[in-house]
């Protein structure tokens, strides 16, 4: 078997582990969507005075950005570690599969997710609240969402070397997400912006650039193809960084 058609049956096999894990698809895909609906629906879809834009027009990357990070780091850090627990990893390593077809698998089956997150969010995003995407932006958004994907991918990874049983993936994966998408404008994204110490730690993490490099993308106002160069850089260091976490501490065999 040619190592294409490897990666894609690995690709294959975890889509179709995610398809049957419940709480997996409400999390990547139900969860986003509603918290689009109440966001939209408690804060309105009124003007922001100081952009010119709506407030969907704000939202919908932010919520893009969310979707991206449960489609990867998420189910990545997660099912990695049910895996090593339940000993599929350690039965994997012993085949003479190579280990970069485990993790191309994983990062492509990451990028289905993504895309097909992608486009139910910007397609509720036209249609319940007018929120549209000009053409010379594509190739900026597909930009946005490759790096983004692999960065998030490799700190999913990286963050399984932190993981001491599959009860404890969950809590740890959620510490250092939920967090940050209340100081990275996801969440929350008012017109003075948030306080000053809160938008410093949302400038370190990759969470902010994503989606200050999705909502590039969205915004009306700009004219000729957006290019946020420097939230692509930081996205690209952090996910350098989870690549050297995880080709150092990660293991394939259980630790209980």
């Amino acid at each position: 078997m040619s190592r294409l058609r490897q990666v894609r049956s690995e690709t294959r096999f975890n889509l179709l582990g995610f398809r049957r894990s419940p709480a997996a698809t409400f999390f990547t895909v139900i969860l986003p969507l509603v918290f689009l609906v109440i966001f939209t629906s408690i804060f309105g879809n009124y003007t922001i005075s100081a952009t010119g834009a709506r407030v969907a027009t704000q939202y919908v990357p932010g919520i893009l950005a969310l979707a991206l990070v449960s489609a990867t780091f998420m189910n990545q850090a997660i099912f990695t570690v049910v895996k090593r627990e339940s000993g599929v990893l350690k039965a994997m390593r012993a085949t003479p599969l190579p280990p970069w077809v485990y993790v191309g698998g994983s990062v492509v089956s990451s990028l289905v997710l993504t895309a097909m997150m992608t486009v139910l969010v910007m397609g509720i995003g036209r249609i319940a609240y007018g929120v549209g995407i000009q053409a010379g932006a594509l190739p900026s958004l597909f930009v946005s969402l490759a790096v983004g994907t692999a960065a998030f991918s490799a700190l999913g990874l990286a963050v399984t070397c932190m993981c001491p049983s599959e009860q404890a993936a969950p809590a740890i994966t959620n510490m250092f997400v939920l967090p940050l998408y209340f100081v990275s404008d996801v969440f929350v994204i008012t017109s003075s912006g948030p306080p000053r110490w809160m938008g410093l730690i949302g400038d370190i993490f990759p969470i902010k650039h994503l989606a200050h490099a999705l909502r590039h993308t969205f915004d009306p106002f700009i004219d000729g193809v957006p290019m946020p160069v420097g939230n692509w850089l930081v996205m690209a260091a952090w996910g350098i960084f989870g690549v050297l976490v995880t080709v150092r501490f990660f293991r394939w065999t259980p630790r209980n």
